[in-house]
C-alpha cells in the first residue's frame, strides 16, 4: 500500500510513535527531499536505511506509476520536508494513481501547519478554507486576492518571508485595512511567534522584514447589506480591472446575494 506519513513541522519531538515504527521498517520511502529523510532518520536514531525515491512537484507525474506497481507488493512510505504530504507538497498525483490503479492508501497522521496556525490564530476555527501559496506575479496576486475578498470562512494562506509584508499589504487593500489576521512564525520551534492584529497593523508589523516559516491566517469577511446600485458599480470596477464581466457579476453576487443575472445585465445597460 501507499503510506501517506506527517513529519514534525518544527519540533522534533512531534514525530508519532507511528512514524518512527513505520521507518524503522520501511523499505522504500518516496520523500520530497532525500537530504532531509536522512538527517530525519538520523535525528531520530534510526538505524534502517531504506531505499530512498526522490518524489517532487517536477518528477510526481513520471514517478507515480513506478511508485504504485512498487505498492502493489510493499508498502511505500511517503513523506514531504514537513507536515502532511500532499496538503501544499507533492504526493496528490501519487494518491491520484493509486487510487484509480486500486492500490490501497493510508495514513500516519500527524503534524499540520494549516491546523496548528489555525488552532492558535485566535480567529473563529468552524468553518476555514486552505489557499496554500499566493500567487507571485502581481496581476495574479490581486486577481486571488479580490476573488477572496468575499469569502465568509476564516483563510489560511502559507508565504515566503520575503514577501509575507506585500502580500499583508496586498491583503489590507483587497479584504480592507481593519480585518482581523494573525502571522504564525516558526510555529513549534524555539522561536515560535504569533503575531495578532489587524491586517494593516501586521503589513506594518512586517515590513522591517520577517524570518522564518510563516502561516497567515485571515479572518473570514462579514455578512454585509449592499444596495444594488452599489453592487452593479462594484461589477464595473472588477470590469475595469481586466475581469469579465460574467465572472465580475459573479464575484459580486457571492458577496452581496444579489442576483448574478440581474447585476449582469444591469452593468451591460450601464455600459451601453
Amino acid at each position: 500500500m501507499i503510506i501517506l506519513a506527517a513529519t514534525p513541522i518544527g519540533n522534533l519531538g512531534d514525530a508519532s510513535r507511528r512514524l518512527v515504527e513505520a521507518l524503522e521498517s520501511a523499505t522504500v520511502v518516496a520523500t520530497e527531499d532525500t537530504r532531509t529523510t536522512q538527517r530525519l532518520l538520523a535525528a531520530l536514531g534510526i538505524a534502517n536505511r531504506p531505499r530512498l525515491i526522490a518524489l517532487h512537484d517536477h518528477n510526481e507525474k513520471e514517478r507515480a506509476p513506478e511508485l504504485v506497481e512498487l505498492a502493489r507488493t510493499r508498502d511505500v512510505l511517503v513523506l514531504s520536508d514537513a507536515g502532511m504530504p500532499t496538503v501544499s507538497d507533492p504526493g496528490y498525483g501519487l494518491v491520484s494513481a493509486a487510487a484509480a490503479a486500486g492500490v490501497t492508501v493510508t495514513v500516519i497522521p500527524g503534524p499540520s501547519a494549516v491546523l496548528t496556525a489555525l488552532a492558535v490564530s485566535g480567529l473563529p476555527t468552524d468553518r476555514f478554507s486552505f489557499e496554500g501559496f499566493i500567487a507571485r506575479k502581481p496581476g495574479e496576486r490581486a486577481a486571488t486576492l479580490r476573488a477572496l475578498a468575499a469569502e465568509p470562512r476564516t483563510m489560511v494562506f502559507f508565504e515566503a518571508p520575503t514577501r509575507v509584508a506585500t502580500t499583508l499589504a496586498d491583503m489590507a487593500t483587497a479584504f480592507g485595512a481593519d480585518r482581523r489576521a494573525a502571522v504564525c512564525r516558526e510555529l513549534t520551534k524555539l522561536h515560535e511567534e504569533i503575531a495578532r492584529g489587524t491586517l494593516a497593523e501586521l503589513a506594518a508589523w512586517a515590513e522591517p522584514g520577517v524570518r522564518g516559516e510563516l502561516v497567515i491566517v485571515v479572518a473570514g469577511a462579514e455578512a454585509r447589506e449592499i444596495p444594488f446600485p452599489d453592487a452593479v458599480t462594484q461589477v464595473l470596477e472588477i470590469v475595469r480591472s481586466g475581469t469579465r464581466l460574467k465572472d465580475a457579476a459573479a464575484e459580486v453576487s457571492a458577496h452581496t446575494g444579489h442576483s448574478s443575472r440581474e447585476l449582469y445585465q444591469a452593468a451591460l445597460a450601464v455600459r451601453g
